[in-house]
């Protein structure tokens, strides 16, 4: 009765969505009118992070009043006041303030170079020791349809050893809903929590830019073009040759001007790259079909840490006696950063790769305030799973 009781009150609290402290909030394009998604959100009295979803929304409770700063780096900033959030949905509009991309940045400098120096300079500043609180949501998807839902908040403990990043997991919530294949492993089933932290303060996704072995067996056309004022934006696209059988990124890579840091990574393989390369055919091998790779970095008040990050990959499984397609969708925003140390016990560190194991705990309604809203699809796919 207990665990009914328990499910049912699962269940109620996603149907509740919208609640009394709740605030809504719509970001347009103002002379397209398109909803902007990936705009950051800082609520100023509680510091805490938002991001706009896919719909150009997020929403939120705050006990009290604050302003809020709206940032995103093709757009001119804003200030939201608080007493103009009176409606139902408030919506305001960004100006665009992206250059065209034809503007070259003209540089002494080989483009390889400015970028092995962004990564070591971004490394450098990056706090660590520091701790990140950080919302995990993740979708599995099996033959094309949503199978597995989970989410949870983190406590991420960064230190060094040995020059290497390393992290320490406490699982403070979680919830997880769905059924999957008896064929599908908890190690097919979601992003390796215990690595990602580490990979993201290494920038290690940039190594075939920064790593003079692999720039040898590899080519890349990199251009520099000055996004805004503040920003410049390097875009890296692979060359393909007859030789080529390792499946390469389509990189972007925004940063600071004045202080040479990498603020956003985008890492995405390419539909005609992925069409090139011959399938393989052998029991337990992954052939992928998409692969989408974001993280987002924020300079604040001195302090440099990541503050989200997207993966996405779809790839066919080789079971043996048949072909199953699973989709991943990983994110992670940060809710709170603290350079301060945590206080734990070896038994509360969580030494799983995924979320999968963990047992359901849900002391608060933590997705309310997650800072990552989730879009009319993704709440009915949530609702649909959960039942």
């Amino acid at each position: 009765m207990r665990k009914i009781f328990v499910l049912f009150l699962f269940i109620s609290c996603f149907s509740s969505f919208s609640q009394v402290n709740e605030k809504k909030v719509i970001l347009l394009d103002i002379d397209t009118n398109q909803p902007i998604e990936g705009a950051e959100i800082l609520v100023l009295k509680t510091k805490q992070i938002l991001w706009s979803n896919s719909e150009g929304t997020f929403v939120f409770e705050l006990k009290g009043g604050s302003n809020l700063k709206v940032s995103h780096s093709s757009y001119l900033p804003i200030i939201i006041k608080w007493a103009s959030l009176n409606q139902s949905e408030n919506i305001f509009y960004l100006t665009s303030k992206t250059n065209t991309l034809d503007d070259i940045v003209i540089t002494s400098k080989d483009p390889s170079e400015i970028i092995k120096a962004l990564v070591a300079n971004s490394i450098k500043t990056l706090n660590v020791p520091a701790r990140l609180k950080v919302y995990s949501r993740e979708f599995f998807k099996l033959n094309g349809e949503y199978a597995y839902f989970n989410d949870g908040l983190i406590n991420f403990q960064l230190y060094k050893e040995q020059k290497k990043v390393k992290s320490i997991l406490l699982l403070e919530q979680n919830r997880s809903f769905g059924l999957v294949d008896d064929l599908i492993s908890s190690d097919l089933l979601g992003y390796n929590l215990n690595s990602m932290m580490e990979k993201y303060y290494i920038f290690s996704v940039l190594r075939p830019l920064t790593d003079d072995k692999i720039r040898k067996k590899y080519n890349f056309i990199v251009k520099v073009n000055p996004l805004n004022q503040d920003c410049n934006n390097i875009i890296a696209t692979p060359i393909p040759t007859e030789k080529t059988t390792d499946l390469l990124d389509d990189y972007k890579i925004v940063y600071d001007v004045k202080r040479k840091l990498i603020v956003e990574v985008t890492a995405v393989v390419s539909p005609e790259l992925l069409v090139s390369v011959e399938e393989n055919t052998t029991k337990g091998y992954k052939n992928l079909i998409k692969s989408v790779f974001k993280t987002r970095y924020r300079v604040d008040a001195g302090n440099y840490y990541l503050v989200s990050s997207n993966e996405e990959i779809n790839y066919s499984y080789n079971a043996g006696n048949e072909i199953k397609n699973i989709e991943i969708q990983n994110n992670l925003v940060t809710t709170n950063f603290n350079v301060q140390n945590f206080t734990y016990n070896d038994s509360q560190v969580f030494k799983d790769k995924t979320l999968f194991n963990a047992k359901n705990s849900i002391l608060t309604d933590y997705w309310n305030v997650s800072g990552l809203t989730p879009t009319a699809k993704e709440l009915e796919i949530i609702n649909k799973i959960s039942n």
